[in-house]
C-alpha cells in the first residue's frame, strides 16, 4: 500500500488488488475509486460489482481496453465514469472533480432546515440527501444516476438531447460517441419503472434525445 500526496490537493493511496481495497475501505472513509479492470487474482469489475452493491461510492475505471462494448460494461455496473489508457492525467482529474462536484453538490436554494423534494408517481427524490424513496423504502443511486434524474425531474416534460445531458451531468469534453447517457437512463429505468422496455417516466424521443413525464 501507497500513501502519495498530489499538488491538486488529493490524497492519493494506491492498493495491490481487491483484497487489500477492502481492508483499507473497513478501516478508512474513501471518496472515490479509482479502478483498475486488470488487476491479479480478483478482476476490476467483479471488484467494482461488489463495492456497488455494498456502497455508493463513486467509481472510475481506468482500463487499456477502449472497445465501447467494454466500456459500456463499466458503466453499467456502475461505474461513474471509464477512463481508456493511456490518457493525459488533467483529463483524469477532470473527471475526478467532475464525479466529486456531483456527489458533494447541494441545493443551493436550501438551507440545513429545509429539504427539497421531487416526486413523480409513488418515488420521492430527496435533492438534499441525494436519497430516492419508494413506499419509505430507499432506492439506491450512485452520483451519476442521482444527478441525470434529478435533470430529468426538474426539467420534466422538456425534451432533452444527449450532448446537453453530457454537458450538464460531466462537464467537460466529451466524445460525440460518448454513450455513458444512455447507460445511465438504461440503470435509472431499472430502478424507477414497472417494465424497463416499456416505459412510462422516462421515455426515448428518436432523433431528439429523452423526456421525462412526472405522471403514470
Amino acid at each position: 500500500m501507497t500513501n502519495v500526496s498530489i499538488e491538486e490537493g488529493y490524497e492519493v493511496v494506491a492498493v495491490e488488488d481487491g483484497a487489500a481495497l477492502d481492508r483499507h475501505l473497513t478501516d478508512h472513509n474513501a471518496d472515490l475509486v479509482i479502478l483498475d479492470l486488470m488487476l491479479p487474482g480478483e478482476d476490476g469489475l467483479s471488484i467494482g460489482r461488489r463495492l456497488r452493491q455494498q456502497n455508493n461510492l463513486p467509481i472510475i475505471i481506468l482500463s487499456a481496453r477502449g472497445e465501447e462494448l467494454d466500456r459500456i460494461v463499466g458503466l453499467e455496473m456502475g461505474a461513474d465514469d471509464y477512463l481508456t489508457k493511456p490518457f493525459n492525467p488533467r483529463e483524469l482529474l477532470a473527471r475526478v472533480r467532475s464525479v466529486l462536484r456531483r456527489c458533494n453538490e447541494t441545493n443551493k436554494d436550501s438551507t440545513p432546515s429545509e429539504t427539497t423534494t421531487l416526486t413523480f408517481g409513488p418515488f420521492s427524490l430527496d435533492v438534499q440527501k441525494h436519497k430516492l424513496t419508494k413506499d419509505h423504502k430507499e432506492i439506491p443511486l450512485t452520483s451519476g444516476e442521482f444527478t441525470l434524474l434529478r435533470i430529468f425531474l426538474e426539467q420534466a416534460n422538456r425534451v432533452l438531447n444527449r450532448d446537453t445531458l453530457l454537458e450538464l451531468t460531466k462537464g467537460y469534453d466529451h466524445s460525440p460517441l460518448d454513450r455513458s447517457i444512455d447507460v445511465c437512463v438504461g440503470r435509472l429505468r431499472k430502478k424507477i419503472e414497472i417494465d424497463p422496455t416499456e416505459p412510462v417516466f422516462l421515455r426515448t424521443v428518436w432523433g431528439a434525445g429523452y423526456i421525462f413525464s412526472q405522471e403514470e
